[in-house]
């Protein structure tokens, strides 16, 4: 379960979560769990937050860990939240996609956790210190604030 460590608040309440390397081994034992039945070439983690999550899905899946995504690849992201990334990622040929959390409902990717517009995740690999620099940067320049 996601522990709140700090109320931030903004316009509105926004919280800050984190997520621990005990959460992420469970989230990817899940989805090695959901992937055994599709015929993947390999795994590409978009940069930076798929990244780590590419590495440990790569090692559990025993899948070569891709450059750039190639046919029937698996992708994956630490966050859905506009889509800015992901989207530009949909429409390669095969292509799995999975996210740990979304701020959507998903139509066309597979996820782990769905959050609430106002949650910022910590995730395990990120300094604590810097998140609420980097969420602010985050939301300005995407207009969010």
């Amino acid at each position: 379960m996601l522990q709140i460590i700090l109320p931030l608040v903004n316009k509105k309440t926004k919280l800050i979560r984190s997520f621990t390397w005990k959460e992420f081994d469970e989230n990817v034992e899940e989805i090695t769990n959901r992937c055994y039945k599709y015929k993947l070439s390999g795994i590409y983690g978009i940069p930076r937050g798929g990244i780590c999550l590419a590495v440990a899905l790569s090692h559990k899946l025993n899948l070569k860990l891709q450059n750039k995504p190639e046919k029937f690849p698996l992708i994956v992201d630490d966050i859905y939240e506009t889509g800015l990334t992901l989207n530009k990622y949909k429409d390669i040929d095969k292509a799995k996609l999975f996210v740990l959390f979304s701020k959507i409902k998903p139509i066309w990717f597979e996820i782990v956790h769905i959050l609430i517009k106002s949650e910022w995740i910590i995730f395990p690999w990120e300094n604590k210190n810097n998140s609420i620099n980097e969420r602010t940067s985050y939301e300005f320049k995407r207009n969010l604030l």
